[in-house]
């Protein structure tokens, strides 16, 4: 095999190797160099969503529920642009989150099982709305945390977690 083969086929390789941390990323921040699209979720109890990336930006509302996860959009010096599961978002200042990860139930009385089988025997049940630490993934359960309870739960019951991500 011929060096310029093994170089074009590394090259080709990688080009389609996804990037790592939120499951579908394509692009990386300019100021932190993380993927973008990125789950993080709220430090403070209570933070401002401003229309820019500035102090002097109109404050549109205001996210009140600490650990909510939040999806990263975009990045400009101190502030990130974040998203919540509506699609509702805005410019935050990055002290404001965290690299915690945690996740929304979307499912009323979502079974949280003592092992990722879905006959296995139930741990906790969630409400729908209710947030939980996020835990290991596969491709199909996460290990959640939330109030004392901890199991596993459906990935496609869950927002904050991209669909082909896997954590350890």
């Amino acid at each position: 095999m011929t060096s310029t083969f093994r170089f074009a086929l590394m090259g080709a390789l990688i080009a389609i190797l996804p990037l790592g941390g939120a499951g579908n990323a394509t692009e990386l921040g300019q100021v932190t160099n993380l993927p973008l699209p990125r789950f993080v979720s709220m430090k403070a109890a209570e933070g401002n969503v401003r229309r820019g990336p500035s102090l002097t930006h109109r404050i549109d509302w205001v996210f009140k529920h600490r650990d909510m996860p939040l999806q990263i959009t975009a990045e400009h010096g101190h502030w990130r642009r974040v998203e919540d599961r509506d699609g509702m978002g805005g410019w935050v200042h990055y002290s404001l989150l965290s690299g915690t990860r945690t996740v929304l139930i979307e499912q009323d009385h979502l079974r949280l099982l003592v092992r990722p089988d879905p006959n296995a025997p139930v741990a906790a049940e969630f409400e729908i709305g209710a947030i939980a630490r996020l835990g290991a993934c596969d491709l199909e359960w996460c290990f959640l945390r939330a109030d004392g309870y901890k199991g596993w739960a459906p990935k496609a019951r869950l927002w904050g977690v991209g669909a082909t991500e896997l954590r350890d």
